[in-house]
């Protein structure tokens, strides 16, 4: 089997089930990878320390945490199949000094609503892990110690937002233009990513332009620090996946290898 590429990817809010063009564009990236045997997504809506895992039974329950949407939302399933393993593989490869802890979390809409998109059957185990900190740098390190499950067939997936200042919006269709802050904030960052300059990218509260607008919290742009870390090789660039704005925010995802 290949080794597993990492991705960070524009998760969305559940109306992202209803958005034909970003529908497309997902399954586009599941289909053009070899299929995992197992997927450990690290989400913006969990933050916790230390690191946990979520709840790894089969059938295991999802967290509908959003409100304001329409009925069918909440009565969605993600039926997954038993992820024991993984999460004994997870335990496994983590220092002594940093072992993960166990939850009966289940899996939230960080998580599950683009994986209900790129992997409708739901026939692979899939594992949340929490994010432990906004600390670039340990987010960094924390990625390289998940890579060696890339060669055992794990897809690992940073799931947030390239920007996410909603509360700044003024015009919240689907086909906004973007603000400003989004659309320099976005350029900005597929620059560095293009050269592979972590460090800048590290540094994105003093360095990128659009802040602190464009990440007035900055949850939903740190898990590509743990995508970075994930990579083979360190300094290759990313290749971007998707592109493009969704309610004037940026959608733009990628792959590392």
């Amino acid at each position: 089997m290949q080794t597993m590429p990492a991705l960070y990817i524009g998760h969305g809010a559940p109306m992202l089930l209803d958005d034909k063009l970003w529908i497309s564009q997902l399954r586009e990236i599941s289909q053009s990878i070899e299929r995992p045997k197992a997927i450990l997504i690290v989400s913006a809506h969990w933050e916790s320390q230390p690191i946990t895992l979520s709840n790894p039974s089969a059938n295991a329950p999802l967290v509908y945490d959003f409100g304001g949407f329409d009925q069918k939302f909440y009565e969605m399933t993600y039926r997954t199949p038993d992820a024991t393993s993984l999460s004994k593989l997870v335990a496994s490869i983590m220092p002594e000094t940093e072992p993960v802890h166990q939850s009966d979390r289940g899996l939230d809409h960080g998580a599950w609503v683009p994986l209900k998109v790129m992997y409708p059957d739901a026939d692979i185990p899939v594992l949340q892990m929490s994010m432990p900190t906004s600390d670039p740098e340990k987010l960094l390190a924390l990625g390289k110690r998940l890579q060696p499950l890339r060669d055992q067939g794990v897809l690992i997936i940073g799931s947030g937002f390239m920007t996410h200042g909603l509360r700044y919006l003024r015009d919240w269709s689907s086909t906004a233009i973007a603000p400003s802050w989004s659309s320099d904030f976005d350029m900005w960052a597929a620059q560095a990513l293009e050269k592979g300059d972590i460090d800048s990218l590290s540094n994105f509260r003093e360095l990128a332009p659009g802040m602190p607008y464009a990440h007035p919290t900055v949850e939903h742009f740190t898990p590509l620090f743990i995508t970075l870390g994930a990579a083979t090789n360190t300094d290759a660039s990313p290749q971007t996946l998707i592109d493009g704005y969704f309610m004037g925010l940026s959608k733009r995802s990628i792959l590392v290898a």
